[in-house]
């Protein structure tokens, strides 16, 4: 009776709330631009170094100069180039630019091109320091993607639309063709296919050889890979008046679980004899090849490497001129391979630092070149985030999740093993070092601090500060919650979460509690940070905000993140079903009015937990959600679910369509139809199962809009209808 009662009660709303927003415009529209729009986010700080690791490169106020920076003392020395002082070449504005590495040259580009989430395209040119020549990087290719230069700084490679690898010779004003087989939705060389893009971060499939006379990269064989179709509209922001009459057609390569992938083989470029080899690698189940890239010298051609469920892992060093290839490292897991171990990969002069989950904790161990482990770097007693580096002392840099999981903190390795912290011991720290280890751009903030940047030295003394967002801070602060921590037991754990609560707080009231989650496995949201997003904005009109990371999210070690492996939306949800409990029991808050809300996993969840058995909602919102990890990509699904012809009844259980017709409250569901990640056929398929049977829910829909849903106050309309939703479900 209690599903009957929710789903009248969702048509009564459907009916009224599509006939009052007729002709209204949000109020919440303009005032959560104070909270999401980018201009609304704490100003920061992206640096960039010069190979000597003594200087740094600032833009200009205003954005047509690049400045050099000496590092130590903060005094400007010069002007690296000048958008109104060069030859040849004149432009009106520029996007972007990179140093080369011997720092007489810089790439310049402008008229960016989205691809996907990280890939783009662009027109590129190559400026020369001294002379102050300007020149397009290609005369044959309009448009140019990830540009690399030589170690040497005199030849680039780079990939063109036609997936073919180019290499600008700059001395010569030359250019050769390394490739001549891509193809676009066929054959793709030294770029990445959607799935590596997205799911191992990585769109720079190429690398150069320390001597120069070599290129390696990767060629992805796509031809297998089933074609995806999304519609274009035209739309209103950014307007495709092209499709104005009739849709138009994104078409690209995407495999679902168990589907075929692309096939990837390492390939090396002679740029002597411009003949290409096979780097051939001896194991037989190799599925995936994350990373590739030249180690000290030209005879160590990193190559890792990944089965098709993900639970091996090995790295092989290969030398492309004699092609003799050797495994260095190996590991075996009983649930996946964490991706920071070859996302993290780090490579030194003398030996690499591997991350390894094999242990309690994700752990950081150094090996040399021959394959011999050399020493344990992080002490294994938490998390180890990320592996920074050497310097010529001795020291090593790493990245933590201590002293708490909700912390991320410093630690430096010195030769003797003694572990000390750099910068703040609580809350979240991070740094982005020069080269040579002797300076770094340090960060912090906590969950009462914004955002305060600093030059410092390698081992911590700050030298100046960057930024300390205190205009920021006050400007926002009357505008933010009231944010505080709390931990609650349930199946013999205890989670973490946060509260946020109105500035306002009337502890003799009932609330209505807004869950707001994500829950995929590794993820991290109580985190002590500085935030200032929606929830607070929500807070302030009336709710109180809850978010709890359950179990399979990170940082609490390797068997609390791998708990949920095979078996997705299962623990996630008696997690978030307890959490609403606990919250409803809360001296301040109404039991009765609690509502749940998610964005793609968090989106997945979110549907869920609204279909839980046990479910205490009376409303839920999803974002972009997943319905059937069927329908998601081959990497992700399977790295947790194996496939589905591996793992059929964990599939059928963790999916949200088999379970729709147990929907037990209001719910809301947005997406964007041109999301090339979580497609539009997860929310449609989900919607049409419960039309079949007779049952509703609200939907709301962001025309030409991706996964994201960004551009033209689409993130603020995103979070206006939410409220509206749950105000009517809720107050």
């Amino acid at each position: 009776m209690k599903r009957i009662k929710y789903i009248l009660s969702g048509l009564v709303l459907l009916s009224s709330g599509f006939a009052g927003a007729v002709n209204q415009r949000s109020p919440h529209v303009g005032a959560l631009s104070d909270y999401t729009a980018p201009s609304a986010m704490p100003k920061s700080y992206k640096p960039v170094f010069m190979p000597d690791g003594k200087h740094l490169v600032e833009r200009s106020d205003n954005g047509r100069q690049l400045l050099l920076v000496d590092i130590a003392t903060g005094k400007e020395e010069g002007v690296l180039f000048d958008l109104d002082n060069t030859r040849e070449t004149v432009l009106p504005d520029f996007s972007g630019f990179e140093v080369s590495p011997d720092g007489s040259k810089i790439l310049i580009w402008r008229d960016v091109r989205n691809i996907y989430r990280r890939s783009f395209s662009a027109k590129y040119y190559v400026y020369e320091v001294r002379s102050r020549l300007f020149k397009p990087l290609s005369q044959t290719q309009e448009r140019q993607r990830i540009p690399l230069f030589s170690p040497d700084s005199r030849m680039v490679a780079f990939v063109g639309l036609d997936n073919n690898v180019y290499i600008s010779k700059l001395d010569y004003g030359t250019e050769v063709a390394a490739t001549t087989d891509g193809a676009v939705n066929s054959v793709i060389n030294g770029a990445t296919d959607w799935t590596y893009e997205e799911e191992f971060t990585l769109t720079q499939g190429m690398t150069w050889a320390p001597d120069n006379l070599t290129l390696c990269y990767l060629r992805f064989d796509e031809t297998e890979v089933p074609l995806y179709s999304l519609p274009l509209y035209e739309g209103t922001c950014n307007r495709r008046e092209e499709y104005a009459l009739y849709p138009g057609t994104m078409q690209y390569k995407y495999p679902v679980a168990g589907a075929a992938n692309s096939k990837v083989s390492v390939k090396s470029y002679d740029i002597e004899t411009r003949k290409t080899k096979t780097v051939d690698l001896p194991v037989r189940d190799m599925e995936y090849i994350p990373r590739i890239c030249y180690g000290p010298d030209a005879s160590k051609l990193i190559v890792a490497t990944l089965n098709r469920d993900q639970n091996h892992y090995e790295i092989f060093v290969a030398n492309p001129k004699s092609t003799v290839v050797k495994s260095v490292y190996a590991e075996d897991s009983k649930a996946w391979i964490e991706p920071q171990a070859y996302e993290g990969l780090y490579l030194g002069d003398n030996s690499f630092v591997v991350s390894s989950s094999s242990d309690a904790y994700t752990t950081l161990y150094e090996y040399s070149y021959t394959g011999s482990r050399m020493g344990q770097v992080s002490d294994g007693r938490s998390d180890a985030v990320a592996y920074y580096g050497g310097d010529t002392a001795g020291n090593k840099y790493y990245l933590e999740a201590a002293p708490t999981p909700m912390d991320r903190t410093i630690v430096k390795l010195d030769r003797k093993g003694q572990r000390t912290v750099v910068g703040a011991e609580q809350g979240t720290s991070s740094a982005v070092f020069a080269p040579g280890m002797d300076f770094m751009v340090y960060s912090f903030n906590d969950i009462s601090t914004p955002p305060r940047i600093s030059l410092c030295r390698g081992d911590g003394k700050e030298l100046r500060v960057l930024e300390d967002n205190k205009a920021y801070a006050a400007k926002m602060q009357p505008k933010k919650g009231d944010k505080e921590f709390f931990t609650f037991e349930t199946a013999g754990n205890i989670l973490n979460g946060y509260i946020v609560k109105p500035r306002n707080f009337d502890s003799t009231r009932r609330y209505p509690v807004i869950m707001s989650q994500y829950s995929g496995p590794g993820s991290q949201q109580v985190l002590n940070r500085w935030t200032m997003d929606w929830e607070d904005y929500f807070a302030n009109e009336g709710y109180i905000v809850v978010c709890v990371d359950g179990r399979g999210t990170g940082g609490r070690g390797t068997a609390f993140r791998t708990s949920v492996y095979k078996q997705l939306g299962t623990y996630e949800t008696a997690d978030q079903v307890a959490a609403a409990r606990y919250a409803g029991n809360l001296p301040y808050t109404d039991s009765s009015k609690i509502g749940i809300y998610g964005w793609s996993y968090g989106g997945y969840e979110s549907i869920m937990c609204a279909q839980s058995s046990e479910c205490p909602y009376a409303a839920a919102v999803s974002v972009a959600p997943v319905t059937d990890w069927r329908y998601y990509d081959t990497v992700y699904a399977e790295r947790y679910m194996l496939t589905p012809g591996q793992n059929e009844s964990g599939y059928q259980k963790s999916s949200a369509i088999s379970g729709a017709l147990h929907l037990s409250c209001p719910l809301l569901v947005i997406y964007g139809t041109e999301d090339d990640n979580v497609h539009p056929a997860n929310a449609l398929q989900y919607v049409s199962t419960l039309q079949s049977a007779g049952m509703l829910c609200d939907m709301f829909v962001f025309p030409n809009m991706n996964h994201s849903i960004n551009g033209c106050n689409a993130r603020q309309v995103v979070y206006a209808k939410m409220l509206d939703y749950f105000d009517k479900n809720l107050k």
